[in-house]
């Protein structure tokens, strides 16, 4: 522990022109009567650490000593690749690795080059959450990330309502969409293992929420897709797998949503849109639907009739809702009595002058 400790304050110094005692305590999460001790024990070991008394004194290394201690070991190169997204690096257990990886790379820099990282830090950042939702993480996603860079199978009980399934998985890839984390994985043994209080049955490939189903081996299993927050257990197995090489997991992702998008579209509703509804309509329906929908028409002036596939009526109502006047439903006629509905109803609420 205080070896590594060591290194660290030796890179640290290496990267900056000098540190204040409070600065290095900080960063090494100890007292400063460590660090004065660590600095002793480095000088000691031959390292030319100089302390400089004083208010405005500090830490430096003299003489223009560098360390060849910069190599990266493979799960830092692994996790510098990902410090553009500081929040899923924490929560899949990988802050300490991209930390140590960034500092082992600002101190092989030239000197001016060192402000790469923050000045990088300072003009990008991703916040993948949604609005207005709280971000949880799944306690299992550690354990999960740890077995997704090893390619270690893992044995994982999965949720779906009130059903429960045991599956032994070769886990590919993760995915954070929207503040959720799934996991793209592929069945080793198809059979599944009962469960006290469980049952089985087949899964919707592609599905975000999916369970896989049944399979003749490893290698002909198609890939599934499941939510880390359903896991309820999973065992991370001694084996590992040898993963396919010809696995595109952004491809493949972006298939899927596709998919599962279309999936959940099983109604029809016919609409005429203004040109700002249709300049509107892929804000407040699914994207996937808008682009079908519009690619269908030729008419891109005035008034244009498109027919869009939704998850239901209800749903087409509250998403439709937002366009205002700038849409008129024509079908169902369900829904097109909805929508007239609202419209005396919020002809009755403004007529005549504003409450004083």
């Amino acid at each position: 522990m205080r070896a590594a400790r060591l290194i660290k304050m030796v890179l640290l110094l290496q990267s900056r022109p000098s540190m204040t005692a409070a600065e290095l305590a900080r960063e090494l999460e100890v007292s400063e009567r460590t660090v004065t001790r660590d600095a002793q024990a480095l000088s000691e070991a031959g390292v030319p650490v100089y302390a400089d008394r004083g208010r405005a004194g500090g830490y430096r290394l003299i003489g223009g000593y560098r360390t060849r201690l910069t190599g990266l070991a493979r799960s830092e190169a692994e996790a510098l690749f990902l410090s553009g997204v500081p929040g899923a690096l924490r929560e899949m257990g990988l802050e300490d690795a991209a930390s140590a990886a960034r500092l082992k790379v600002s101190a092989a820099l030239l000197p001016s080059l060192r402000d790469a990282s923050r000045t990088a830090s300072q003009r990008f950042h991703l916040d993948a959450p949604s609005w207005f939702k709280e971000p949880k993480t799944p306690e299992l996603l550690p354990v999960v990330a740890d077995a997704v860079w090893d390619d270690r199978r893992i044995t994982a009980r999965y949720r779906r309502g009130d059903t429960e399934v045991e599956r032994r998985l070769e886990p590919y890839g993760l995915v954070l969409k929207a503040g959720i984390w799934y996991l793209c994985a592929r069945v080793v043994d198809p059979a599944a293992s009962s469960v006290p209080g469980a049952r089985t049955g087949r899964d919707t490939p592609g599905r975000p929420d999916a369970r896989p189903d049944a399979g003749s081996g490893t290698r002909s299993a198609p890939f599934r897709t499941y939510r880390i927050d359903r896991f309820s257990t999973v065992e991370r197995e001694e084996s590992h797998f040898t993963r396919d090489e010809d696995f595109d997991l952004p491809a493949y992702w972006d298939q899927q949503a596709e998919r599962f998008a279309r999936s959940i579209l099983h109604a029809e509703v016919v609409v005429r849109l203004s040109p700002e509804g249709v300049r509107r309509l892929p804000q407040v329906v699914d994207p996937v639907s808008a682009r079908d929908a519009l690619a269908a028409t030729d008419n891109a002036h005035g008034w244009t009739t498109v027919t869009l596939r939704v998850e239901s009526e209800d749903v087409a109502h509250t998403q439709l809702t937002a366009l205002g006047a700038e849409v008129e439903v024509l079908a169902p006629e369900g829904l097109r009595s909805r929508f007239a509905q609202d419209a005396r109803r919020l002809a009755e609420l403004y007529r005549g002058a504003a409450p004083g």
